[in-house]
């Protein structure tokens, strides 16, 4: 019998199936040997298992503390209002997710139950990992954006304009007004997109079936735009550093008109047949509560924040690409409960599209793009009249522009929150390090306050209400 070779931390070696032995082998043939290890329909050898192992994914003991009191949603507030009634022997607990259609994503809940009662709430994530963060640092800053873009697959715009943004404060350019303009039109668009995704879902698990066929209806106009501007409806890869990729589209003030028109409409039937249905009502009134101090404690932001009293907006308090030029209202909620966190989310699309309205009335002329020949390529014209700028523009795109060393934390108001990217340069043309703060990443570990003592049903309408996005979450 050969031996496989050793499990990490493993003293002894584990039996395999009989594999001949041959001179002068290979590191490489031997690592090939590995997939001879295990014959599929047969059990798993330990050491293979424990490769692959997720560790302890069971509720804690009821001594543990105090990560019990996080399961519990009680590490902030104690909002205990129900008596316990049976043993804790008699509890159980079930799954929900990873596969459940109303997890928004891979998303996996470890429940405990008291009949239909939630006494704890477990969040278990890393099932879309990509690695995103760490594959940054193989990419030059101009490559960076199709990276980013894939993290908050709602909201892909945002994701590229935070990066870049942070790219742009390390390289000191300037960004001409009309780029300035047309990020703020394309942002502000995809966070109506990304709610009008959210309202169609909510709607949808709370039983108002209808709201996904209309939430739809009225974003495939948007999609519709940002496809005939950037040439894809998601993952656009237009925001980049220095400003835009393209000018936009020649009838483009049409068909932000359009938009207006239509989606504006449409939020008004929303309103019709929701915020006044009794049954929308019993639903969400008084459902998944969060404290203005639970949101604090667990870094909560965004607009399940301002449904609890949290009156923080990014674009007010830390302004960027000239959003303070443009008037506009933060809707703040008292409640926080469900409900509260529909209402908030509904007038931020009406506040989106009245910015919208005041930059489709006040663009300004000019370039779309900086004219710093450091981040920005020669016009197309020069390459061929110019050598010096051929080359110039191949080495831009193959090689990337150098970045002085330092470091920056760059922050954004995406539909979820604040969204921030930390980027460290060490003077070369891709970046050392980046991190990125992800607003759906604070919305799920805060879930348990949300859900203790709710009932099985209300934990679908709560999770709903959050609006969480789980590329965002593992990225």
């Amino acid at each position: 019998m050969s031996d496989a070779p050793h499990a990490p931390g493993r003293d002894t070696a584990v039996p395999t199936t009989d594999l001949p032995l041959e001179e002068g082998i290979s590191d490489a043939d031997d690592r090939r040997r590995l997939h001879e290890v295990w014959v599929a329909g047969t059990e798993e050898p330990d050491w293979i298992a424990g490769a692959t192992d997720e560790g302890a994914q069971e509720m804690l003991p009821a001594d543990v503390e105090p990560a019990l009191d996080l399961q519990r949603g009680t590490a902030v507030e104690d909002d205990y209002v129900d008596e316990i009634r049976v043993d804790e022997s008699e509890r159980q607990i079930i799954n929900m997710g990873p596969q459940h259609p109303a997890t928004h994503g891979v998303l996996r809940l470890h429940l405990e139950l008291e009949g239909e009662t939630i006494r704890r709430a477990k969040p278990i994530i890393g099932y879309l990992h990509t690695g995103m963060e760490k594959t940054a640092e193989t990419l030059t800053y101009l490559q960076g954006g199709t990276n980013v873009t894939r993290m908050d697959y709602l909201a892909p715009l945002h994701n590229e304009l935070c990066y870049s943004l942070a790219v742009e404060q390390l390289v000191a350019v300037e960004i001409p007004p009309r780029a300035q303009a047309i990020r703020v039109l394309m942002t502000e668009l995809n966070r109506v997109s990304s709610h009008l995704v959210w309202i169609a879902t909510f709607g949808m698990d709370v039983g108002a079936l209808s709201m996904m066929l209309y939430g739809f209806r009225e974003r495939e106009l948007i999609l519709d735009f940002f496809e005939k501007t950037t040439g894809l409806r998601m993952n656009h890869n237009y925001i980049r550093p220095g400003g835009v990729a393209a000018d936009l589209p020649s009838g483009w003030e049409d068909d932000v008109e359009e938009i207006l028109d239509v989606v504006r409409d449409g939020i008004a039937d929303y309103n019709d047949l929701l915020t006044e249905n009794p049954i929308f009502v019993d639903r969400t009134h008084g459902v998944g509560i969060m404290t203005a101090a639970e949101a604090h404690a667990y870094g909560v932001t965004g607009p399940n924040a301002r449904a609890a009293g949290v009156d923080f907006d990014l674009r007010k308090v830390f302004p960027y690409s000239g959003i303070d030029a443009y008037e506009f209202d933060v809707p703040v909620g008292s409640h926080g409960d469900v409900f509260d966190r529909y209402m908030v989310r509904m007038e931020e699309m009406r506040q989106s599209l009245g910015i919208v309205k005041q930059v489709l009335e006040s663009m300004p002329a000019g370039d779309y793009r900086t004219e710093d020949r450091k981040v920005t390529p020669p016009p197309r014209q020069r390459i061929n009249e110019s050598m010096e700028a051929l080359i110039h523009h191949f080495k831009l795109f193959t090689e990337g522009f150098k970045v002085p060393p330092g470091e920056v934390y760059q922050a954004v108001e995406s539909p979820r929150g604040e969204l921030g990217m930390y980027l460290v340069s060490k003077g070369g043309p891709r970046p050392w390090r980046l991190h990125v703060r992800a607003p759906s990443f604070a919305t799920v570990q805060a879930l348990p306050v949300m859900m203790a003592d709710l009932i099985v049903p209300d934990v679908v309408a709560t999770l709903a209400s959050l609006d969480p996005v789980l590329g965002d979450v593992d990225r």
